[in-house]
């Protein structure tokens, strides 16, 4: 395997891009030698799809579309990133009990620690941002 391999998608900001998102990424994995099953690979769809419905859902229109971006790194390291052009980034929002949303973000880090990963977000230069999940990748193959 190369020691750098990268994926690209541009979906536009709609409810049936995060299955799109999740659908794509799962491709790209069993390219890169993840199996569809593995429990890995529905970890990381997981992941994908909370990054996903949250540039879908919380962009508030402002982003017109978002992009997945994957980096496969001496094969030692997935990273996962998904950009969109609103300025804010992700909070972690009060746990309610009657709450149905707003725990995302809380179970991507979660998942992201459990893996040992870690999740970061980055500016980008038109003022939107990259929330990026980096996971081991000899963890996430096994």
């Amino acid at each position: 395997m190369a020691d750098h391999q990268e994926a690209s998608v541009t979906l536009p900001s709609a409810p049936a891009s995060v299955s799109a998102a999740r659908r794509y990424v799962a491709d790209v994995l069993a390219d890169w030698g993840l199996p569809d099953g593995a429990e890995a690979a529905e970890t990381v769809r997981l992941i994908i799809s909370e990054l996903a419905t949250n540039a879908v859902q919380h962009t508030r229109g402002e982003s017109p579309t978002f992009t997945v971006d994957l980096r496969l790194e001496r094969d030692e390291q997935l990273c996962i990133g998904v950009t969109d052009s609103h300025p804010r980034y992700p909070r972690r929002l009060p746990a309610a009990v009657q709450q149905d949303s707003g725990r995302g973000m809380v179970i991507v880090r979660c998942l992201a620690a459990e893996c040992g990963g870690r999740f970061f977000v980055t500016p980008t230069a038109e003022g939107g941002k990259t929330v990026w999940i980096c996971l081991p990748w000899s963890a996430s193959a096994a």
